[in-house]
């Protein structure tokens, strides 16, 4: 199986960090990207800016392989948007990986060759094959030696639904509910918020982000108003970090997310799980478990965060943790219904194999449904994948990788109680930077 290639599905950061750093261990990787270009879902939000800075957002590895091109890493204090990260540099890293990026290839299924899930027979020595569809629906079965899953969570939104599922009526009120942030520089867009009242659910970024937005359209629109939707209360940690977010970028939004609600341009529901979504006439009404009912908004922004599509994997044996559905040993690292801060700790292999030997998923994905992936952690990742694949297991449980607190408290087991919204100090209180030592073996243990 050496002289297979190595599988990595999807262009995007960590996708394309990963054939980075398989090209410089002399492996062949090839990447399908289900999208026409590098960045695919990225581009679809464009318009929103990153946290993290230029500096922490090109992989060692890839920018080796742009440097001969006369390739400049741009200034690496400035945050750039999903646009800039695009364009400025994974296009031109795809474009250097060349003929191994493949774009309009659509990846609908991995297995082991000749083998379903059941069988245990010869099942490690067997290679994987992996079912793509390309843009004119010709569909070819490619054979690969490892398999490296960075398709993110982007095509797969959570609902409003607060048990997870869609809420009733959520599906047919389709016409009226996104689930990404808007891009108000968009005339169409700004015209469906403009004067409106809309319905921001969630309590994240990306709803700091919308809140923010909506309230600065409010400034320019009369009638323009948001109703910030929350399952729980509003705590000393609602709005993230603030000045002690070691994030400056994050801990800003989360400031301007204040300021909106206390301008007024932006109203808070707190308690609040949604059940129903009723049609009013030409307007929307949300309806609580309880059955409690909101006053009728014209728009619905759902920012609920996201999940992974486990789809194409189902003939694979994944070892997957059953509340984030993030690999087994990763999951108690990341999980917010234990750890009451963001901060991510870097790991590799070790936490992200499975039963099945050669498949890992990486990026937003490996964190199944937590949100607290960075990108330097998705990079780390990949240094340390490509470095076992190549046989090298002392790189790959070497832990390369220097991360800050974030200094962003996520809620507590019962998060949805009065005093955990009201809770305060803990590791977030002193936020400081967290050393890992280089050369320290990769295994690494929870807490804040």
């Amino acid at each position: 199986m050496d002289d297979l290639p190595v599988v990595v599905i999807g262009a995007g950061p960590i996708g394309l960090a990963a054939a980075a750093q398989l090209v410089e261990r002399g492996l062949e990787p090839l990447v399908l990207e289900a999208g026409p270009v590098a960045g695919s879902a990225v581009r679809e939000w464009s318009h929103v800016r990153l946290f993290s800075t230029w500096g922490e957002l090109v992989d060692p590895a890839a920018e080796k392989l742009l440097a001969p091109t006369g390739w400049v890493r741009p200034d690496g204090t400035t945050y750039p948007t999903g646009g800039d990260w695009a364009e400025r540099y994974l296009q031109p890293l795809a474009d250097v990986l060349g003929e191994k990026v493949r774009y309009g290839a659509q990846v609908t299924g991995v297995a082991r060759a000749g083998r379903d899930r059941i069988v245990d027979a010869g099942r490690d020595e067997q290679p994987f094959t992996v079912h793509v569809r390309s843009a004119d629906g010709r569909e070819e079965r490619i054979t690969a030696r490892a398999v490296i899953d960075a398709s993110g969570t982007w095509s797969t939104p959570s609902p409003v639904g607060a048990d997870g599922l869609p809420a009733l009526g959520e599906k047919a009120a389709a016409d009226r509910i996104s689930y990404r942030v808007p891009d108000l520089n968009d005339p169409a867009v700004r015209a469906r918020y403009a004067g409106r009242r809309t319905a921001v659910v969630g309590s994240g970024a990306s709803a700091f982000t919308a809140l923010a937005l909506l309230a600065d359209l409010a400034k320019e629109e009369d009638g323009t108003h948001a109703v910030w939707i929350l399952r729980r209360g509003i705590g000393a940690n609602t709005y993230g970090g603030g000045e002690a977010d070691q994030l400056p970028a994050r801990g800003a939004l989360g400031l301007r997310a204040k300021a909106a609600v206390e301008a007024g341009h932006a109203s808070a529901v707190t308690g609040f799980r949604t059940q129903a979504v009723e049609r009013d006439g030409g307007r929307l009404v949300l309806v609580a478990e309880d059955g409690g009912r909101l006053d009728p908004v014209d728009e619905v922004i759902v920012l609920t965060g996201f999940r992974p599509d486990l789809s194409f994997l189902s003939e694979l044996r994944l070892g997957l943790d059953e509340r984030l559905q993030a690999p087994t040993a990763l999951a108690p690292l990341i999980d917010p219904n234990v750890h009451s801060c963001g901060t991510v700790y870097p790991h590799g292999v070790n936490e992200l194999s499975h039963p099945e030997q050669g498949v890992y998923l990486v990026g937003m994905k490996s964190y199944g449904r937590a949100p607290t992936f960075l990108a330097m952690t998705g990079y780390e990742q990949v240094r340390s994948i490509a470095g076992a694949i190549a046989g090298d297991q002392e790189a790959a449980e070497r832990v390369e990788l220097t991360l800050p607190e974030t200094g962003v408290c996520g809620g507590a087991g019962l998060f949805d109680e009065p005093e955990n919204a009201e809770q305060s100090g803990g590791c977030c209180a002193a936020p400081a930077t967290l050393q890992i030592g280089i050369g320290a073996p990769a295994t690494t243990s929870g807490g804040c």
